[in-house]
């Protein structure tokens, strides 16, 4: 199978969908010509034209209520945000429209809207550039939301995404956007919505990251080691609808749970999966949860790997989830 790093996945997961199915198209700024800030959909334009990857004034609001409209009247409108921080004006477009129209006309209108965008810190792009906001979008009845941190898992969630009857909302970690490569097939396949996988088996405390963090928590088990704890750490790959199943099966059998997220603490998502987890399976739990994330400030210019959950932060919260 051929190497590619997230960026080469992504695109390839956009050009097999375009090919298999014209209804497709791309839409938002500089995804056309330019190829997109990050050249994520670079070469698309120059094979399916200006009617199927369109370039679009700067204004998020209007991107997505357009892409709304292509969605209602059958096309399948591939959104791309240029960074997520970005995403606010269109805010009321995803959660009043986007997500709302299979329930407003009983099921005769889903909105079949994929709307991709950068997320998280790690690039020095200070606190408009290094947001990770899924918080407010998992809260959103109606949409799905995804945040891969493989290669292969972006390529099979995208296509998976873009399959899907309804609205997702698709996190991509720029921070390892180059830097996370793999082998990856060339061909179609799918990565199943609502799929966890367990990246690091272990016995002693469950962890739970996605995105960039996941490798944060991955080099953060593997020195939990030489203090004498195994951490099992899953990839949450979609975070809503969320694998609660996986979960529960790694809970149960270590007792003890930590959840990373590069979000900040208060109304995180971290906050819900540490409840999902109590309410299901308090008694089997040796020792309270914990979370480790970002701060509540904004994310900040000189000091974003203070901010960031990384490595040095994740691994006393295994050793103190163990030895509670």
């Amino acid at each position: 199978m051929p190497q590619m790093n997230m960026v080469q996945a992504i695109n390839d997961a956009l050009r097999i969908a375009m090919r298999a199915d014209d209804r497709v198209v791309i839409l938002g700024e500089d995804v056309g010509r330019v190829g997109g800030v990050f050249r994520v959909t670079a070469g698309l334009f120059d094979e399916f034209g200006d009617e199927r990857v369109i370039d679009t004034p700067l204004s998020e609001n209007g991107i997505v209520g357009t892409a709304v409209g292509m969605a209602l009247y059958g096309l399948v409108p591939v959104v791309e945000i240029q960074f997520a921080d970005f995403i606010w004006p269109a805010y009321d477009q995803i959660v009043n429209e986007l997500a709302k129209y299979r329930y407003r006309s009983g099921g005769e209108y889903p909105a079949k809207v994929v709307i991709r965008a950068p997320v998280g810190g790690g690039i020095r792009g200070g606190h408009y550039h290094s947001q990770h906001p899924e918080a407010p979008f998992i809260h959103v009845a109606g949409l799905k939301v995804v945040c891969p941190s493989s290669a292969y898992d972006a390529k099979g969630l995208l296509l998976s995404a873009i399959a899907d009857p309804d609205p997702v909302l698709f996190f991509e970690p720029k921070r390892v956007y180059r830097a996370a490569k793999g082998e990856v097939p060339a061909g179609a396949f799918t990565v199943p919505l609502e799929s966890a996988a367990v990246v690091r088996p272990g016995r002693h405390v469950t962890v739970l990251a996605y995105g960039a963090m996941l490798y944060e928590a991955l080099d953060a088990a593997s020195k939990a080691v030489a203090h004498g704890v195994e951490a099992e750490v899953i990839d949450l790959r979609t975070l809503w609808p969320v694998d609660i199943t996986t979960i529960l099966d790694s809970v149960r059998r270590t007792g003890r749970l930590v959840v990373v997220h590069e979000a900040p603490r208060t109304c995180g998502f971290g906050a819900e999966l540490v409840s999902l987890v109590v309410e299901r399976a308090f008694y089997h739990l040796e020792a309270p949860p914990i979370r480790v994330t970002g701060f509540d400030t904004p994310f900040p210019y000189s000091l974003e790997m203070e901010y960031m959950p990384l490595s040095h932060r994740i691994l006393p919260a295994l050793l103190e989830a163990v030895r509670s």
